[in-house]
């Protein structure tokens, strides 16, 4: 067994390529899905609440006050794609496809999309969209706290900045 692997806290992944937060502030592989939030390109008080199911890809996308997004009948909305770009800039292509249980021909975005869209996913329902903007929300009161060296009792299972010997 590994040093980490004994250790009270988890390892913390490098993205996989820096993105950029403001059009998809919040993605996480959770759940057996592919969740996050996306920004809204018209309404900046509105954000989307997506995802995908892993293995079935059913999909669901709604605004955070539960109305169901117009772009989403029966195939990905830009918002469902938004998110899965944003998914693979955050853990890479490899580790995306193989929480999602597909096998596209190229390791990008737009191949897993595509190969996921050929099955035909169906539209489920969105029960899962309270729970996912809550834990957006917990993160951003994270961005609340001030500096300080004082430890914070929510945050305690972050592994620390240093190693001590």
């Amino acid at each position: 067994m590994s040093d980490w692997e004994r250790a009270s806290t988890a390892r913390v992944l490098p993205p996989a390529r820096p993105r950029k937060l403001a059009k998809v502030p919040f993605v996480e592989l959770a759940d057996g899905r592919v969740q996050g939030v996306v920004s809204s390109g018209s309404d900046i008080g509105r954000v989307y609440v997506s995802s995908v199911a892993a293995g079935t890809y059913e999909f669901a996308c709604s605004t955070n006050n539960n109305r169901p997004c117009g772009g989403a009948r029966g195939m990905f909305c830009k918002h469902i794609l938004a998110l899965l770009n944003e998914a693979v800039l955050q853990y890479g292509a490899e580790r995306v496809a193989r929480y999602l249980r597909v096998e596209p021909d190229e390791l990008t975005a737009q191949a897993i999309s595509q190969t996921m869209s050929a099955t035909r996913p169906s539209q489920g329902d969105n029960t899962a969209a309270a729970s996912v903007f809550s834990q957006f929300l917990r993160h951003l009161a994270y961005l609340e706290f001030g500096p300080s060296t004082a430890p914070v009792p929510e945050l305690q299972w972050f592994p620390p900045t240093r190693t001590v010997v």
